[in-house]
């Protein structure tokens, strides 16, 4: 069940997407309400994107997607749903603010996709099973990363599920407990603001408050 500080409270399921835009700024809670009652597993990947420096200060919005609002295709052994972006001549209604793709694919064994060269940033994460990239054998819990202007072929050796990504360079990004920026100083501002309670909590479930982890720069006090 995901809330957040624009107002929004909605459970996510399997093959949806909640698409949140953090901007200037904005507090949210993610509870496996249901786990806790009734146990039971789950997988999921949560992915955090960069924003273009221009709109790094964007207002906060939060959007949710069904999954028959996302295409999807399903050909020799190979399913797939595209979660964002555009890849394969599918476009994925999710908004973005920078060119990119996320591809959720299910091989059956023995099966093969190509990912094109489309994007000069490029990546797969094996979610579950393992698979062949040029020769070599790559297992669940592995993230390649590829050089730009070339196809690569992806070969099931097992079922699997695998998450191709990757999009247009953005320049370089800092990241410091739940706070990313392209400024340092802005990061330090945040903290600041989080410290200070100036940050809205969720409208739906504002009453408890994380604190910021130490910092690691900072020397531990012996006499403290």
């Amino acid at each position: 069940m995901h809330r957040d500080s624009v107002g929004s409270e909605q459970p996510i399921r399997p093959g949806e997407v909640n698409w949140m835009t953090a901007g200037r700024g904005i507090t949210h809670s993610e509870r496996f309400e249901r786990a806790r009652r009734e146990g039971g597993r789950m997988n999921g990947i949560q992915a955090w994107v960069a924003l273009p420096e221009a709109d790094e200060e964007c207002d906060p919005t939060f959007a949710h997607h069904d999954s028959l609002d996302l295409p999807s295709f399903d050909e020799r052994g190979v399913w797939g749903r595209l979660v964002a972006g555009d890849a394969l001549g599918l476009h994925a209604p999710v908004k973005t603010h920078s060119p990119l793709f996320y591809l959720h694919w299910e091989f059956a064994a023995q099966a093969q996709a190509e990912l094109p060269a489309d994007y000069p940033e490029r990546a797969v994460y094996v979610a579950a099973g393992t698979i062949d990239v040029g020769g070599r054998r790559f297992e669940e819990g592995q993230m390649l990363v590829f050089v730009a202007g070339a196809p690569v072929t992806i070969t099931s050796i097992t079922s699997a599920t695998v998450m191709a990504l990757g999009g247009e360079p953005l320049g370089p990004r800092f990241i410091e407990w739940n706070f990313v920026s392209s400024s340092k100083d802005r990061i330090a501002q945040a903290k600041s603001d989080w410290r200070a309670g100036r940050m809205k909590l969720p409208d739906l479930d504002s009453a408890e408050f994380i604190p910021l982890p130490p910092d690691p720069s900072v020397p531990a006090n012996p006499m403290s």
